[in-house]
């Protein structure tokens, strides 16, 4: 495995773990343990789990808000792009918006990590509000995607994401 390959099997392991149990829910050894390399090379890569959750973080928003604007410009609207991010990563991972499972942490997260959480919603929104809707309803549209994945986990029942994101288009 090449140095790249290592630090990208490092960072997958610690977003399956965030996305199932928060920043709190991973330890070194862990990761470690599950890509099968020492601990010693997971500090190589990240020398802290604030640096490791911050990468993650930042890789996470860099590939969600790409995958929207690939909807965007299939032809889909603004909204019905961003239901389709959200819905495909509970689909593909079966799992919560990893900034958003930050997100309900915030106030014990790391400096770092929060910005990182911070700036998929920022941009989020931003990107909501530059494909034309208000900033109210940037913020509706938001809550009610993060809110309906959240109930789709809770619930184990991804049909309370559809539910929940009806209409919103």
């Amino acid at each position: 495995m090449t140095v790249k390959d290592t630090a990208e099997a490092i960072m997958d392991a610690a977003e399956r773990r965030i996305r199932d149990a928060g920043y709190n829910g991973f330890s070194f050894r862990e990761i470690a343990e599950e890509v099968g390399v020492k601990s010693a090379s997971v500090h190589y890569h990240f020398p802290t789990k604030e640096d490791l959750a911050a990468s993650v973080a930042r890789r996470y928003t860099e590939r969600f808000l790409l995958s929207v604007d690939e909807e965007a410009a299939s032809g889909c609207g603004t909204v019905e792009a961003w239901v389709r991010g959200f819905r495909r990563a509970l689909n593909d991972d079966g799992k919560m918006c990893l900034c958003g499972a930050l997100g309900a942490a915030s106030h014990s997260l790391p400096k770092e990590v929060l910005s990182e959480a911070q700036q998929f919603f920022r941009l989020g929104l931003a990107k909501l509000t530059e494909g034309g809707l208000s900033q109210s309803r940037a913020l509706q549209v938001m809550a009610a995607l993060e809110g309906g994945m959240l109930l789709a986990n809770v619930l184990a029942n991804p049909d309370a994401f559809d539910a929940a994101a009806a209409g919103l288009s």
